[in-house]
């Protein structure tokens, strides 16, 4: 009812308006002001419409009046030029090209679009349209067309070049992108002894031609979207299409197409829109520069998301089993692979309880150490003035700081400053009588555990539960540490990662399951892939 009075009855909008201004200066203004940006968005037939697709300007074919008003639009980018031209010898047709520096390739221009253009014939044939001629002389691969400079220029901004010929009615857009390439190094944060050498760049192009050749394969799907309000950019979805669960796919397209940013510079910011829960300290989506591992995770019935700008993908649904398997696991024999990985589990668990556990027994239950191990801790204890809890707080917060200043140093500096600034506070805490030097080893032994987790995310996760532990053994002992234990495991019983069970396999009691859990079994046995994602195909071979 409201659409229909600002479209039909002016009249009252301007009385709203003047209400706005002087009459009630509180409530009926909210309520013309509210009319106003409705009036500003509106369509003829009264539905609103967003500022960014208002039509803008239409180019009409007239050669003189549509360059004049691309100039227009370019005063306020310095990056955009335009080159004038005429196409033909002597034909006299006047056309131009608008480019922006360093997103087009002027190279290209120069060699596949003017002197295309410029060389060739264009005499006139009344039976061959002049935008059908101008199109059969273009070497570009890729062309479109923009009837307005609105989208003509947003193109151009991104790295397309706008081509307006005198008498043709709208512009070409050409496919001239200058790419930035980097060279397709191993990644560093995710090495291995034996596997490929290549990881993702931030070239989208380039990291779905990765995926295209791990092998030929047809049901390799790749589909496009674009994320951001104001900065758009374009996000691949990664399937193997029979495979992979549909509903799991749709799934992860209606939550990208319901992101709603002004941008999305990077994938992490994909991957907090998305997940199911923001208020968990897991992260449920696996983020990863390894091109292996996704290709890995696409034959199991994964779906991945690649977004252009850089060179982490996304890759859901994730549990829990994931963030501590390895690629290398499945490139050695299966015996080394198993003892690897039970050593990744035991890792976690030093990492994640082993604080806690010293803090319970020394602080509450000394009685449960043997008689002279604990003579030998209260010796080391007696000119301690601190509790235990926090005397393990200095030396745990100190071993964050120095992790933390070693990852924002240079590279030749910073593991330097973190052995060396490590040994110094240690040794030199231990001589002033802060801490004893047994809790000096079980912090030193849980930080070497923590840096056998081969993903960052999951590791980070764990290292802020230990805290939470060490105030759950500070407080209440052993019981207290047994009950974080268990609110931990209820809580990774019920979280779930677009549907499936973030603690699975070890929660869906599929027996097929488990052979790639704790144990990574012969290849000859993993005859199926894992049944809580629902494949088409569940054998994988044939």
């Amino acid at each position: 009812m409201l659409k229909w009075i600002i479209a039909h009855i002016p009249s009252w909008y301007l009385f709203l308006q003047a209400a706005a201004v002087g009459l009630v200066p509180y409530g009926v203004s909210r309520i013309g002001a509210k009319l106003n940006a409705m009036a500003m968005f509106s369509q003829p037939n009264g539905k609103p419409r967003p500022p960014e697709e208002e039509a803008g300007d239409p180019l009409t074919g007239n050669f003189d009046d549509d360059l004049a008003v691309f100039e227009q639009w370019i005063e306020n980018y310095a990056d955009v030029g335009i080159r004038n031209f005429e196409l033909g010898v002597d034909s006299g047709i006047k056309a131009a090209v608008i480019y922006a520096e360093g997103l087009s390739d002027r190279t290209v221009i120069d060699r596949q679009v003017l002197q295309a253009l410029m060389n060739a014939d264009f005499e006139a044939s009344p039976d061959v349209p002049l935008a059908e001629r101008v199109l059969r002389r273009l070497p570009v691969l890729k062309t479109m067309e923009c009837g307005n400079v609105r989208q003509a220029m947003g193109q151009v901004l991104i790295g397309w070049a706008a081509l307006i010929v005198d008498g043709v009615q709208g512009a070409f857009m050409l496919g001239v992108f200058k790419g930035v390439p980097r060279q397709m190094d191993e990644p560093e944060s995710e090495g291995l002894i034996r596997g490929a050498r290549v990881g993702f760049n931030e070239n989208l192009h380039d990291n779905t031609a990765i995926l295209r050749r791990f092998g030929e394969n047809q049901s390799l799907f790749i589909l496009k979207m674009k994320v951001g309000r104001r900065a758009k950019r374009n996000v691949a979805i990664a399937y193997i299409e029979d495979v992979a669960d549909p509903a799991i796919v749709e799934e992860v397209k209606k939550r990208l197409s319901r992101i709603d940013l002004d941008s999305v510079p990077e994938s992490g910011y994909i991957e907090q829109m998305i997940e199911d829960s923001s208020l968990s300290p897991f992260p449920q989506i696996q983020s990863t520069e390894r091109p292996d591992r996704v290709f890995g995770a696409l034959m199991e019935g994964r779906v991945a998301v690649l977004l252009a700008g850089t060179p982490f993908a996304l890759i859901v649904p994730a549990t829990l089993s994931m963030f501590l398997q390895s690629p290398e696991d499945y490139f050695e024999r299966w015996l080394p692979g198993t003892m690897f990985r039970l050593l990744r589990f035991f890792a976690l668990m030093v990492s994640l309880l082993a604080p806690s556990l010293y803090i319970s027994f020394i602080s509450f239950h000394p009685g449960l150490i043997p008689t002279k191990l604990t003579m030998s801790i209260i010796g080391s204890r007696v000119n301690v003035p601190f509790t235990a809890l926090v005397e393990a707080l200095i030396l745990e917060v100190s071993i964050e700081l120095l992790r933390e200043a070693g990852l924002r140093l240079p590279k030749p500096i910073g593991p330097a400053m973190g052995i060396v600034g490590g040994l110094v506070i240690g040794e030199a805490a231990v001589q002033a009588g802060i801490v004893s030097p047994i809790l000096v080893i079980v912090i030193a032994v849980t930080a070497i555990s923590s840096f056998a987790i081969p993903h960052y995310n999951i590791g980070l996760s764990f290292r802020m539960l230990r805290f939470v532990s060490m105030f759950c053994a500070g407080v209440f002992g052993l019981f207290g540490v047994i009950m974080f234990f268990l609110a931990l495991c209820i809580h990774l019983v019920n979280l779930r990662s677009f549907g499936v069970p973030y603690a699975g396999p070890l929660v869906s009691y599929q027996f097929e399951d488990w052979k790639d859990f704790l144990v990574r079994a012969p290849l000859a046995a993993m005859k199926r892939r894992p049944q809580m994602l629902k494949p088409k195909q569940p054998i994988r071979k044939g």
